[in-house]
């Protein structure tokens, strides 16, 4: 028997590697013999680097660069088959980075992840992948371009310095400094979302309140990202305003598309194939992935949804494990996922759930191999003359 292990991490409480041992430790207890293959999963948020480089082989590298306030950051990418590097902006300009009181929306710059960028099209490398989730900004990009060489000025000509406050007095674009190497990179951008740049669905409304974003901030950071997309469609004629996930992370792919030849994809569906994890499902019996928490947002291009569509494709059943189940998460069974498995085994508050976190998965995961055993046994009862 042949079985693949593929989970996210339990944000906060387990990582992939943790929730990996703990299936395969149940399942060589449960079918003895059996071929387990192991594939940390994340989807392009914080953890992205070194899943990829744990499933599919490379070299991590670290770079000093600047977080979203201005502060000294060693930030982690990673090196894959010698060619592509795998550049996090939650390693640098992530929300995680800050306690909940150091969030300041207006100030946050996406700098850092720029000098990443930089930092690797100066190393020789041409093709790049770039992990968008979890960042702490909302400044359309500004910070990143910045470190590559692109000017922002106000009405009189003056340099603005990159940051969401300062969205709203961008008049002109100037590109002359930007990095030559853009123009030859092969930049894949990572995103698992559909917001786009505005609107009550955009990037200020949806994401700017848990990155420290008050009413009155949030409505001043929409009226300069508004700008910014009208400034950025006089100058180059292509319209951001409404584009499907252009308001992922604080907006930050909108002047890589702009003015770079980028494309952006499901983070999921770029990690799948970086990990060929699809070569993998030839002779697969059974595939287990997870995450967090199963909800409506799990079937927008998230880890259960890539994995449940590409084995259903291949007629390979998928079970989850899952922290808990939110509303719409049940649409799940209709995109390849066959049965799911809940961590807690009674009432408790979500920080006890969070504490107790080895404990659940251990237990959850013998019932779903006990539950996975008593299924092939009545199939085989039910094979015989």
């Amino acid at each position: 028997m042949k079985i693949i292990l593929a989970p996210d991490s339990f944000k906060g409480s387990l990582t992939q590697m943790q929730v990996i041992e703990g299936l395969e430790k149940a399942a060589k207890r449960h079918f003895p013999g059996c071929e387990t293959l192991r594939f940390p999963i994340a989807d392009g948020g914080e953890g992205t680097v070194e899943a990829l480089l744990t499933a599919a082989g490379g070299e991590a590298r670290y770079g000093k660069v600047k977080d979203s306030l201005g502060r000294d950051v060693t930030a982690k990418y990673g090196i894959l088959r010698g060619d592509t590097a795998v550049v996090e902006m939650a390693a640098a300009d992530g929300l995680t980075l800050f306690q909940e009181e150091e969030r300041n929306l207006e100030e946050a710059s996406s700098f850092g992840t720029g000098q990443l960028i930089k930092e690797v099209l100066e190393a020789g490398y041409r093709k790049l992948i770039l992990a968008i989730g979890g960042s702490a900004t909302n400044d359309g990009g500004m910070g990143a371009m910045t470190a590559l060489g692109m000017e922002f000025l106000d009405g009189e000509g003056q340099v603005i310095l990159p940051a969401g406050k300062n969205l709203e007095r961008i008049a002109k674009i100037r590109t002359e400094g930007l990095h030559p190497a853009l123009s030859e990179a092969d930049l894949t951008i990572m995103c698992d979302v559909d917001n786009p740049l505005l609107g009550p669905g955009g990037a200020t409304s949806v994401y700017g309140p848990q990155k420290g974003g008050t009413p009155e901030i949030l409505k001043r950071l929409e009226a300069g990202m508004k700008n910014y997309a009208d400034v950025l469609l006089e100058t180059t004629g292509k319209a951001f305003h409404d584009m499907p996930g252009a308001g992922a992370a604080g907006g930050i792919a909108v002047p890589f598309l702009a003015f770079t030849g980028a494309k952006m994809r499901s983070g999921i569906s770029v990690v799948l194939e970086t990990m060929g994890f699809e070569e993998s499902l030839a002779d697969a019996d059974l595939v287990v992935t997870g995450e967090g928490r199963l909800d409506h947002q799990s079937l927008c291009g998230k880890v259960l949804c890539g994995i449940g569509n590409l084995c259903k494709r291949h007629e390979v059943p998928v079970v989850a494990l899952v922290g808990g189940i939110g509303d719409g998460g049940e649409a799940i069974y209709d995109l390849g996922v066959e049965s799911v498995m809940v961590l807690v085994d009674q009432v408790m508050e979500l920080s006890e759930a969070m504490e107790e976190a080895e404990r659940l998965l251990e237990s959850a995961v013998d019932r779903m191999f006990r539950l996975i055993r008593l299924g092939r046994a009545l199939a085989s009862k039910r094979q015989k003359p």
